[in-house]
């Protein structure tokens, strides 16, 4: 694709003594690397609109030593946190810190660098996350009652770790001066608006036609595929029996309830769950709940019983026995076995 864009020094919407902002991007090892570029390319492409460096930013890691993202890939960084936090004193001052994780983010512990994160915010620089980048803010207590999003395969783990935090399971989250998003490519939505805020429409339309990307999507749109799409299901008292199920993971309803709720018999909600899903509403129900169980293995350390009780059993060798029957392997092997798991985008 050639550089010469015709008429890029006077798009409409891009003052020319707009905004500039100096953003560090810090990378957590086994980061994500579709997040990361997806927060840093739309930057690129802004500055190429423009005709100017709107955007600058810098690469970091703890120790100034290259970073492997989860995919294998090693990237170079251009300073480690010591330094970094030096620039927050000096000419090198970011207007922006972007913390970015991946998987077994919550196995990461880096005291400096938490503190690195919490002077940053004091001195007023905007901290963010990207993909499970809002365990690393949250590690360092930066997002008690503060609105934060994470990728949903994390949610639940993120949830028991830290009930303070304010989360939700939406594409990006803007809570003052705190920016999270849940990875994949919410990390373009999230740095849309950004670009949307800093230079207009006019600048931020040129971005999304440069990225052949057709929609800007909103902070609050669904992570995920809505549960007709994702399941291939279309009746509607399925979806939304379902839908209840899935409300209802700590404390199960029993059957009569959910046929209640939708409006039908306990026969009816059997013979639709056994030709729509091809088994029995109960044992759906058990599978979605050892399911959570095991995102909550892999992803927090929580003590089993206590994911027994956050997933509905009433006791720890029951859910042991129903975990081994589906999974071929007990909770503990599953936990002792996550380091193989790369699971998040």
């Amino acid at each position: 694709m050639s550089d010469d864009l015709t008429g890029t020094h006077s798009v409409v919407g891009a003052p020319l003594d707009g905004p500039r902002r100096t953003i560090v991007f810090l990378l957590v090892p086994n980061f994500s690397m579709i997040a990361f570029a997806n927060a840093i390319e739309p930057l690129r492409i802004a500055n190429r609109i423009v005709g100017r460096e709107i955007y600058r930013w810098r690469l970091t890691s703890t120790d100034g030593q290259p970073v492997a993202a989860s995919n294998g890939v090693t990237c170079a960084v251009q300073s480690g946190v010591e330094a970094e936090r030096r620039n927050l004193t000096g000419g090198g001052r970011p207007s922006m810190i972007f913390a970015c994780a991946g998987v077994f983010v919550e196995e990461f512990h880096d005291k400096a660098l938490f503190s690195y994160l919490r002077e940053s915010h004091q001195r007023g620089v905007s901290v963010g996350g990207l993909c499970t980048g809002a365990w690393v803010l949250a590690r360092a207590g930066l997002l008690s009652g503060r609105r934060c999003a994470i990728h949903w395969e994390n949610l639940a783990g993120f949830t028991e770790a830290f009930p303070l935090a304010d989360v939700y399971a939406d594409l990006f989250e803007i809570d003052h001066n705190i920016y999270t998003c849940a990875g994949g490519t919410a990390s373009l939505d999230m740095m849309l608006a950004l670009i949307r805020e800093d230079l207009g429409d006019g600048v931020l339309n040129k971005v999304c036609e440069q990225a052949l990307t057709d929609r800007v999507r909103g902070s609050h749109d669904r992570q995920r595929l809505p549960l007709r799409a994702r399941l291939g299901v279309q009746h509607a008292k399925v979806v939304r029996a379902i839908e209840i199920m899935e409300a209802n993971l700590a404390d199960p309803l029993s059957l009569a309830e959910i046929a209640y709720h939708v409006g039908l018999s306990r026969r009816q909600v059997e013979r639709l769950f056994e030709r729509e899903m091809g088994l029995s509403p109960a044992r759906y129900y058990l599978e979605m709940r050892l399911d959570r169980a095991r995102h909550l293995l892999r992803q927090s350390q929580m003590p089993i019983v206590e994911i027994a009780i956050a997933c509905g059993f009433v006791s720890a060798s029951h859910f042991a026995k129903c975990y081994r029957e589906l999974h071929a392997r007990s909770p503990q092997q599953e936990r002792a076995g996550r380091q193989g798991v790369a699971s998040v985008a």
